[in-house]
């Protein structure tokens, strides 16, 4: 595992409990950030937290749902001086149009592109502050490339990962004369739980095909390039990156 010099930073990341979140937290942690945990799964936040204090690291397990702006604010007043927020929590429900799973719909919205706003909104405080201090100030959102790529069955995930695209872009425009840097990052085929929420049997079979046909990427190498991209001078922002498998076109 690569390693970043990342001391002094305090990093916020959601979906914390397993796949980006998690790696991205035990990496930058091992970097010496002090990591925050965010995420509805309290147990497995408490696991990750512990083991990163046994490796010498600084964790706070912050058990929150980003769809509760409530409950983000609670924990952006917990750490008002966090300089670098990583919106990594998402859900994955594709099933065709027709079928009318409206609550699939919510839940990819909620999750995908107002959470990540109720995010945002909370902890841009302290991003800030940092950003007019002189300090390194990030915002990294994890968006995926079905941003711009279709897939039949995925429109409505398709179209919250384009928003969130969209929305890390239009938000330069308003951070980057602060020097506060919005990183948009789109992986490709990767090996997290992601997929594992689907329940219609046709679709999570085609998706079982790609993983057998293509090397996945893992969490650890989006970890890694997160780690990258917070870690240059202040002045340089890697605003978007594609991180594909190598045979995925």
């Amino acid at each position: 595992m690569n390693s970043y010099d990342l001391r002094n930073r305090t990093a916020v990341i959601t979906g914390a409990a397993s796949g980006m979140g998690a790696a991205t937290a035990e990496l930058l942690a091992a970097s010496g950030a002090r990591v925050v945990l965010l995420s509805r799964r309290r147990d497995r936040l408490g696991e990750l937290a512990a083991q990163i204090t046994s490796a010498g690291g600084a964790a706070l397990a912050l058990p929150v749902d980003i769809t509760d702006p409530e409950q983000v604010t609670a924990a952006a007043a917990r750490v008002p001086d966090a300089d670098l927020v990583i919106n990594s929590a998402g859900v994955m429900l594709p099933n065709p149009i027709t079928d009318g799973r409206s609550d699939e719909w919510a839940r990819m919205i909620d999750t995908n592109l107002t959470g990540a706003l109720h995010v945002i909104r909370a902890f841009l405080p302290g991003v800030r502050a940092a950003a007019a201090a002189g300090r390194p100030a990030d915002l990294v959102n994890i968006s995926s490339i079905a941003a711009h790529v279709t897939f039949p069955a995925y429109a409505v995930y398709s179209a919250t990962k384009a928003a969130l695209t969209q929305l890390s872009t239009s938000l330069r425009t308003e951070l980057g004369a602060e020097m506060v840097r919005v990183t948009n990052i789109e992986p490709g085929l990767t090996d997290t739980e992601l997929g594992g929420h689907i329940d219609n049997t046709e679709i999570a079979g085609q998706l079982d095909g790609m993983f057998q046909l293509l090397p996945a990427l893992r969490a650890e190498d989006i970890a890694d390039l997160i780690g990258y991209v917070v870690s240059r001078p202040r002045h340089v922002n890697l605003r978007q990156l594609v991180a594909l498998p190598t045979p995925q076109a």
